[in-house]
């Protein structure tokens, strides 16, 4: 007798049943999926209004069959206040990456938390400018080769590296900011967790909600899929660590836990 088959796994229904143009290895798609699953069973499908700026991440709107908007470079938090401000009712989510969010729009992404915009954000840092040709980025780190630092990145020139999650954690309209990263099996769980609380917080009409995705980019990288992956591990977490940073959400501790 035939065993009867039960189906584990299957597509979103608000992501589109389409080729991915993303390069091999990318991990946009990565991204891609958890937010259509958790659109999906959080039934915010009819709701959802995603903006997205300038780079690779703004192809979201290709592949997750929600309404949408596109922002100049770096504006997504601008208009997506615009939008929760003026449709209160909705779900507004910004998907952006690292070049387009920590330095174009730098400005942008600090006043949005502080305020305490209902909105939530998901930030991919793959330490390089992606769709425009490989520049260096806020998150580029120290002794990465880019296009415009073709000797690598120097602390002395160009700085460190600027954590963006402790960054975004420290502004008082902050409810929730956490890293997490997409190079393994456990790493994609933990982030799907990360940005079911970033939803959360505004469902709950909490505040802000950031999660800071660490993915990888194997074209500019220069490097295959699974180097790329054992990059994200030995030279990407060492720096950004992963973890929550702050989550209005958690019980409040009391006075021996705070000291333990």
């Amino acid at each position: 007798m035939q065993a009867q088959e039960r189906l584990v796994f299957d597509r979103p229904k608000v992501l589109a049943d389409i080729p991915t143009h993303y390069c091999p290895g990318c991990q946009h798609g990565v991204a891609h999926r958890l937010a259509a699953e958790l659109i999906d069973e959080m039934k915010l499908a009819e709701k959802t209004i995603c903006v997205t700026s300038i780079g690779c991440s703004v192809f979201l709107y290709n592949y997750l069959l929600v309404d949408s908007v596109e922002a100049p470079h770096g504006r997504a938090p601008a208009t997506a206040t615009g939008v929760k401000r003026s449709r209160p009712d909705k779900f507004v989510l910004t998907y952006q990456g690292d070049g387009d969010l920590a330095s174009i729009g730098m400005a942008e992404i600090i006043h949005c938390a502080n305020r305490g915009e209902r909105v939530s954000v998901i930030f991919v840092n793959n330490t390089v400018y992606g769709m425009t040709g490989g520049q260096m980025a806020p998150t580029t780190l120290i002794g990465q080769k880019t296009t415009t630092c073709p000797a690598g990145r120097s602390r002395e020139h160009e700085g460190m590296p600027i954590r963006m999650a402790e960054l975004i954690a420290q502004l008082g309209g902050t409810a929730y900011s956490a890293r997490a990263a997409l190079n393994t099996v456990k790493n994609i769980r933990s982030a799907k967790k990360a940005m079911k609380k970033a939803f959360e917080v505004q469902t709950k009409g909490l505040g802000f909600g950031f999660v800071e995705l660490l993915a990888t980019c194997p074209t500019n990288w220069r490097l295959d899929p699974v180097k790329a992956n054992e990059r994200v591990a030995g030279e990407m977490i060492p720096y950004f660590p992963l973890g929550v940073f702050r989550d209005q959400t958690a019980p409040a501790k009391g006075p021996a836990e705070v000291e333990k």
